[in-house]
């Protein structure tokens, strides 16, 4: 019996050899630049000295663990994170989905594409341009600023720490958006036409078969994409965080990766900046975890 068995899984590699052939590059670099460096996570643990190596530097345990959960800085990075990760997916997450549904009900081919082909532009501009673009329009000068005071209204947006995270937040939703909606727009496209058929027959209109068709549809896709947002909430990225920092904004703007970048990378203390990254993705991992387990009561037991 067992003999079947491998016999049948080595016919199975032979018909589909070429398959995996081309699957074997991919796998290789996820080994080599994924899992190899996960080697440097016993940095944390260590008093690393370079001229040592990781191995021959003093073992410490969770000494630098301790020490940034007790650094009053440890509240306000946490929370300046979490604040920028949840605001962002709550007022983020809809957005694509309303696009998606909006590009759906056009008539015309020629008008949905190039409505597509200009909101999706935006993601292709770097982050760099986009703080230059911020910095340009809500600057003390800018078009904004200007419009503002015809009103009476004077506001420095790029020094108020209370700024900061709507213009992170509300720039990066209107970056990503359009981009964001090419995974609901595919889905709402391979919906079948006879159902869109019947319901105008039964006369539904045009929100009754958004609610009752188009959102059915993409349910699935929004359950996967939110379980995967959800687990990414304490993964902010610090380019745009570090370069819309200002002198007076830290006390919103300085969170956990932009401090890893500056303990670990300016500062030069691998240990303890290897030790915060370490904490930021133990978090992540539980965060997908546990919304995982959630999403999977709510589906009956079935989840990612």
């Amino acid at each position: 019996m067992n003999i079947g068995k491998e016999y049948s899984v080595w016919s199975r590699i032979k018909k589909q050899k070429v398959l995996l052939l081309m699957l074997l590059p991919g796998l290789l670099l996820t080994f080599i630049f994924k899992y190899i460096p996960m080697y440097g996570v016993l940095i944390a643990f260590k008093d690393y000295n370079p001229l040592k190596g990781v191995m021959g530097s003093e073992w410490i345990g969770f000494q630098e663990f301790t020490k940034f959960l007790s650094s009053p800085n440890f509240g306000i990075l946490l929370g300046n994170t979490l604040k920028l990760s949840i605001y962002g997916l709550l007022l983020g997450f809809l957005p694509p989905i309303i696009l998606a549904i909006m590009l759906n009900q056009l008539l015309s081919d020629k008008a949905k594409k190039r409505i597509q082909l200009i909101l999706y532009a935006p993601n292709f501009i770097s982050v760099v341009v986009i703080v230059g673009m911020i910095f340009l329009f809500f600057s003390v000068g800018g078009p904004i600023n200007s419009i503002l005071s015809l009103f009476g209204i004077k506001a420095n947006f790029l020094t108020d720490p209370d700024a900061f995270r709507p213009l992170y937040i509300l720039s990066g939703i209107w970056q990503g958006m359009g981009w964001a909606s090419t995974l609901y727009t595919a889905t709402l496209v391979n919906v079948d036409t006879s159902l869109i058929e019947a319901a105008k027959m039964d006369g539904a209109n045009i929100f009754q078969r958004i609610w009752h068709i188009d959102l059915p549809a993409l349910r699935p896709v929004m359950v996967i994409q939110f379980v995967l947002a959800a687990g990414n909430i304490m993964n902010v990225g610090y380019e745009k965080a570090f370069l819309m920092q200002t002198s007076l904004n830290l006390t919103s703007s300085e969170i956990i990766s932009t401090y890893v970048y500056k303990v670990g990378l300016v500062s030069g203390d691998y240990s303890y900046s290897t030790a915060v990254g370490l904490f930021n993705a133990v978090i992540n991992v539980i965060l997908l975890i546990a919304v995982n387990q959630i999403v999977k009561r709510m589906n009956n037991g079935q989840g990612l």
